[in-house]
């Protein structure tokens, strides 16, 4: 065991820890949740802390061999290492002031030991006085989260691509099955399948780019701005240098932020992003809703596509197959949705210069991010690639219906139209054998007017008035 200090008093640390006591504080002030910081905040804290060492570096304002030591730490977790040790909880009060100082020593003890040192002789490298040199947790934590957030949500938007075009196949390949369409869950005029897989991927393809876009709002960051945006204690060099290190750590195109009080206390950036994956995550619901209606029965429902058969349904009726691919992708859209709430709340809840609940917001945009990475390429490869079409019951259904009626009022009238649909209804006879019984219209032009291809798309023609 090893003694560390700090305002309060001190505390024995495990010699094996590479965190201090600022970490062993957070550890038993906030066993909250037991999930420790998403990995990729602790990248972005650490490409942070390195960028500063950099940057700290080449002004002068810190040893070149302290700095390297620095660096040299910060690439060994990026590479992996230590991640075991940024143990404090992803809930935590004060601002992420407690992620701040787990990293601060863990950088720091790592780097004593490359100079030669034993963890915890912070004379050799101090996790304030030289990791944190020039920052505070209010401008390191803001930028951080918004690097972490633009990183996960690189692969979400390449995801939301993927069910695009699986949605577009499915389309086309859908495209010549004629079906009825519904509102208000009643029969409606002709559809084709395809049209309704269209319909969904048009969707899809709005949150793409929706999501592609919202990169935009978290790219200005507020590193430099120290404590409250007003850059103290940071030299004019240190700010202006220091955006362009994040920049070449990350990779990112950063920007940093004309006026650094702004997303210091504001955090509507995330609202708006988080916003967005809400209706990303309200149109999944949507259409998860229709495929488990469109695949309901098989023969008791409507049964007009087969859904991939992935497990046993039920453990008491036999050869029972439920939508559970759907289902799981509706329960992650009800959390992202409860998640968006969360950030709402905790991002109007700020004062004055700084909201402290920013840990809060980071946990549920990260989470939201992490539940569509793990849940779309189960919903696009175990569901969506494989529907079959029941190309027989679609067609079938059509040609029942009395909806075909709507077609014939621009050639027959409204009110002469609903007495066939009227007729359909009281005697169950198809619009076809009514019309033709009735000598209503010969059967070519009738065979031509109910044609999948004009029940599906504009006729064409100009309804004369009679």
């Amino acid at each position: 065991m090893r003694i560390e200090h700090d305002m309060l008093g001190e505390l024995p640390i495990e010699d094996s820890a590479y965190y201090g006591i600022h970490t062993a504080r957070a550890l038993h002030n906030f066993n909250i949740t037991g999930i420790p910081i998403h990995q990729a905040l602790v990248e972005a804290l650490v490409s942070v802390k390195k960028a500063a060492a950099m940057t700290n570096r080449d002004i002068g304002a810190l040893d070149k061999e302290k700095a390297e030591a620095i660096i040299t730490a910060c690439n060994e977790i990026l590479a992996g290492a230590f991640r075991d040790q940024f143990v404090v909880d992803c809930m935590q009060g004060g601002a992420g002031t407690s992620a701040n100082m787990n990293a601060n020593e863990v950088i720091a003890n790592r780097a004593i030991e490359l100079l030669g040192g034993n963890k915890g002789e912070y004379e050799i490298i101090h996790p304030l006085d030289h990791v944190n040199l020039h920052q505070s947790t209010n401008d390191v934590f803001p930028t951080a989260v918004r690097i972490a957030a633009i990183r996960l949500l690189k692969p979400v938007t390449e995801l939301f691509a993927d069910l695009q075009t699986a949605l577009q196949e499915k389309e086309e390949e859908f495209s010549g099955i004629i079906k009825v369409g519904r509102t208000q869950l009643q029969d409606a005029v002709p559809v084709t399948l395809g049209q309704e897989f269209g319909s969904w991927a048009q969707a899809i393809a709005r949150d793409r780019w929706r999501l592609y876009k919202s990169e935009e709002r978290l790219r200005q960051v507020n590193i430099g701005g120290t404590a409250v945006g007003t850059g103290l204690n940071a030299p004019r060099e240190y700010i202006f240098t220091m955006i362009e290190k994040v920049r070449e750590v990350t990779g990112m195109g950063l920007a940093r932020a004309e006026f650094m009080m702004d997303p210091t206390g504001n955090c509507d950036v995330f609202v708006e992003v988080s916003g967005l994956l809400k209706a990303a995550a309200v149109n999944l619901t949507k259409i998860s809703n229709d495929l488990r209606l469109l695949s309901s029965g098989p023969r008791a429902g409507f049964g007009e596509i087969i859904l991939p058969a992935v497990q046993a349904g039920s453990s008491i009726m036999p050869g029972k197959v439920n939508p559970v691919i759907c289902e799981a992708m509706n329960q992650t859209a009800f959390q992202i949705m409860a998640d968006d709430m969360a950030v709402t709340l905790a991002a109007q809840a700020g004062q004055l210069e700084l909201n402290p609940f920013l840990p809060l917001i980071a946990k549920n945009l990260f989470e939201m991010l992490d539940l569509l990475i793990q849940t779309l390429p189960i919903f696009i490869e175990r569901c969506i690639k494989g529907i079959q079409a029941n190309t027989e019951n679609c067609t079938e259904k059509v040609f029942e219906s009395y909806v075909l009626a709507t077609v014939l009022t621009e050639y027959i009238g409204y009110d002469r139209a609903s007495e066939i649909a009227g007729l359909c209804k009281t005697t169950g006879r198809t619009v076809r054998e009514i019309v033709l019984e009735k000598h209503i219209m010969d059967e070519k032009t009738l065979d031509e007017i109910l044609s999948p291809q004009r029940l599906t798309s504009p006729s064409g023609t100009i309804r004369k008035e009679r």
